[in-house]
């Protein structure tokens, strides 16, 4: 056996022995060895699930979309400050922080059936119609009241943009929700204030007009935070087979009516064309008489007055010139002319038979 080795301190005090050597125990060994492996593969483990705690925590905001970072159920930031921008973000991973997405540039649609009957996706999609019955079912068939005590089915669609998405996603429950209920408000309170001729035919433009008008105003008095784009609104008679025709007549009635209206119109038009320009014409025709007759008139003027000394100077003369320039021109074809001194008495014996051609015997 081997004697155990002495130790001195450093001051030559006497030596104390070391104490006796523990034997390993192979098993043992092998024990530590695999726990000091597990622990570090643990330690890495640990560390690559902290890095994929903290990398999901990254998120990418679309370019038509802003998104708010929640904290506890709460905005970090305030006003502008807390809308983060399109590009990509960081934030600490749930449940400490959260985060919202909100489209603000794409266009949003709702729709209202309040005022429609009752019809399902399918239908829809399909382009078919339920059968109509004998009378409409308030439970399920939706109707507008007009202001002259009818009914008419009518749906609406509105678009908008969010443009404030904190008043938007924090004001509310269902943002969008309210929306559609300001559309149907919007609706059914248009419909209170037309005639029924109105919305179906007449006046269907204005209708869809004051729907959107109303509907503008409540989101902006409850202040929704979005910017209304467009409204579109479809209506219908009232779909029992009986009513149905009823509005049928009257609208075959109307059209008869409009084309009987256009057609005199356009009668009357034609007839104005004409008149005018046959009013023109005759006008422009008497204009350019008048002037050809003024200037006539003016050109005998200035001969009367350059003639007029002539005659002055010796009447008789000019009276002479004259009645000879006269029977120049009126005995122009004239095959005999016999000219009579005035206050002679002649006698002239005119053979009033026409001369008869001469025969060959007589040549």
């Amino acid at each position: 056996m081997a004697s155990n080795p002495i130790t001195t301190d450093g001051q030559g005090q006497q030596p104390r022995p070391l104490p006796p050597e523990t034997p390993v125990d192979t098993g043992s060994q092998a024990l530590s060895e695999a726990l000091q492996s597990s622990f570090g593969i643990v330690k890495i483990v640990m560390v690559a699930l902290v890095i994929v705690f903290l990398g999901s925590g990254f998120f990418k905001v679309g370019p038509n979309e802003q998104a708010i970072i929640l904290r506890l159920g709460r905005p970090v930031g305030e006003g502008q400050k807390a809308l983060l921008g399109p590009g990509a973000h960081w934030s600490w991973p749930y449940p400490i922080d959260d985060h919202i997405k909100v489209s603000v540039r794409s266009v949003q649609q709702v729709a209202s059936t309040a005022g429609w009957y009752a019809t399902t996706p399918e239908q829809e999609l399909a382009g078919t119609e339920p059968a109509a019955g004998a009378s409409l079912n308030p439970a399920i068939d939706g109707y507008a009241l007009t202001a002259d005590e009818n009914i008419v089915h009518a749906r609406a669609t509105l678009t908008y943009r969010i443009n404030e998405p904190i008043k938007f996603v924090f004001n509310f429950v269902n943002a969008s929700n309210a929306v559609q209920q300001a559309l149907d408000d919007a609706l059914l309170h248009a419909a209170a204030h037309f005639k029924v001729d109105d919305i179906l035919t007449r006046n269907i433009v204005g209708f869809s007009e004051a729907v959107q008008k109303r509907v503008t105003a409540l989101v902006e008095a409850q202040d929704l935070g979005i910017i209304v784009d467009q409204c579109t609104v479809k209506t219908i008679p009232p779909r029992q087979q009986q009513v149905k025709d009823a509005f049928a007549s009257v609208s075959r009635a109307e059209l008869t009516r409009n084309k009987v209206l256009n057609e005199a119109h356009s009668y009357e038009n034609q007839v104005l064309s004409k008149a005018s320009a046959d009013s023109e014409t005759t006008v422009k025709l008497a204009e350019t008489e008048r002037d050809r007759r003024v200037k006539e008139v003016a050109a005998l003027a200035t001969q009367f007055q350059a003639l007029l000394p002539q005659y002055e100077r010796n009447p008789s003369l000019f009276v002479q010139q004259r009645l000879t320039e006269t029977l120049g021109r009126v005995l122009t074809n004239v095959q005999d002319k016999i000219l009579v001194q005035p206050g002679a008495e002649n006698r002239f014996n005119y053979n009033r038979e026409l001369p008869k051609p001469k025969t060959e015997e007589q040549k």
